[in-house]
């Protein structure tokens, strides 16, 4: 077996950028941005940041509920009923919220509706930005492997069930607990 020639061998192939990595606003009490930061610095310092959920249903109006994968550095293989994650430094909710839900769902196309904002905190060291949007999804989903280890739709009806017995991401049970209430009132 020959040896490569070191000055003709390519160079290799730089290491692949992982979540952590992804550079994110830090912002303050009222949204507003301070600085920017890795996505490692602001979990383990506990700084408010940005974040986006997508309820998306159906034409039959059930919701796309999943649970995420063992890997996922906030809750992991608990269940959501929201698709969304961190918006990137500099992006805006409706962008991150179109992005997240097209990664998530393994789609492109999703057109989402902003409904609320809220600022979430666990009380710990958890806490940020919340904008919830929908979104409506009449085709096949391709949802991303590394997100999400179980799908499926469920009727309003079977999500209560479940918000019962599951257990669910406490920000996006947060979230849903305030997205009915917001209806109730309409």
């Amino acid at each position: 077996m020959e040896t490569p020639d070191p000055t003709t061998a390519p160079d290799p192939a730089p290491a692949p950028a992982t979540d952590l990595d992804e550079i994110l606003d830090v912002v303050d009490e009222r949204d507003r941005v301070l600085r920017t930061a890795p996505r490692s610095e602001v979990y383990r310092d506990g700084l408010l940041h940005r974040c986006v959920f997508v309820l998306v249903r159906d034409p039959q109006g059930r919701i796309f509920t999943h649970r995420r994968t063992d890997t996922k550095a906030f809750a992991p293989g608990a269940y959501d009923c929201f698709v969304g994650g961190v918006v990137g430094a500099g992006e805006g909710y409706p962008e991150a919220a179109v992005r997240e839900a097209e990664e998530e769902l393994g789609v492109t196309g999703v057109r989402t509706r902003p409904l609320f904002r809220f600022l979430y905190t666990d009380g710990d060291r958890h806490s940020w930005w919340s904008d919830v949007h929908e979104a409506e999804w009449d085709g096949p989903v391709h949802p991303q492997e590394s997100e999400v280890a179980w799908h499926d739709w469920l009727t309003e009806e079977q999500l209560a069930e479940r918000l019962d017995t599951w257990e669910f991401v406490p920000d996006g049970r947060e979230a849903y607990r305030r997205y009915l209430a917001l209806r109730s009132t309409d």
